[in-house]
């Protein structure tokens, strides 16, 4: 039985990847088109996961995973001497570039992560926040900072188009991605 879960899960995880990086639009992949292609019964994903939302968080956390992994140098900025600042402003820009590359996914996902996730889960920068502050604020002050800039820069990614049309900054242009990381952490992280 177990098995059969975790076999449906994998069935779940790849066919909704399979569709989402192949999409122009998040909202045509729907639980019912997910299903369909992993072969499995249509209440599996609620199941499985809880929810599309859910499945598709996890689809993009395993891309981000895969990503961070054959990224050498990320690794090596993450494990380096670096101030933590630092390592933040990296670690922003490489989960927004990833966004930017997997459009599709990071769409339907940021909408869930920003509305419906837990504050205690997408807590990735916390330890830099709190290694940047080394113990002047609490942890709770620095949960809500890093809960802040998260936020900021992943509302940013949605509204990455009419950032380019109105305001002139181009996300998908590096040295552009670099300046808004670095100007919103330089104001969280005084």
């Amino acid at each position: 039985m177990k098995r059969d879960i975790e076999r449906t899960k994998k069935l779940l995880l790849e066919a909704a990847e399979k569709l989402m990086t192949g999409c122009g639009d998040p909202t045509e992949v729907t639980s019912r088109a997910i299903t369909e292609a992993a072969g499995v019964n249509l209440a599996m994903i609620n199941y499985c996961f809880g929810s599309r939302e859910k499945l598709l968080a996890e689809v993009f956390s395993q891309l981000l995973s895969r990503a961070a992994a054959a990224d050498k140098r990320f690794a090596e900025v993450m494990s380096s001497e670096l101030p933590p600042k630092d390592k933040l402003i990296e670690l922003h820009i490489f989960m927004m570039s990833l966004m930017l590359k997997n459009i599709g996914i990071a769409r339907a996902v940021t909408r869930y992560i920003l509305l419906e996730r837990d504050l205690q889960t997408g807590m990735e920068s916390l330890p830099f926040v709190m290694a940047h502050y080394g113990g002047s604020k609490s942890e709770a002050e620095c949960r809500l900072l890093t809960f802040q800039l998260t936020s900021l820069n992943e509302l940013a990614f949605l509204k990455y188009e009419e950032l380019k049309q109105y305001a002139g900054i181009d996300l998908t242009d590096g040295a552009q991605l670099r300046l808004l990381v670095t100007d919103n952490i330089s104001r969280f992280l005084i």
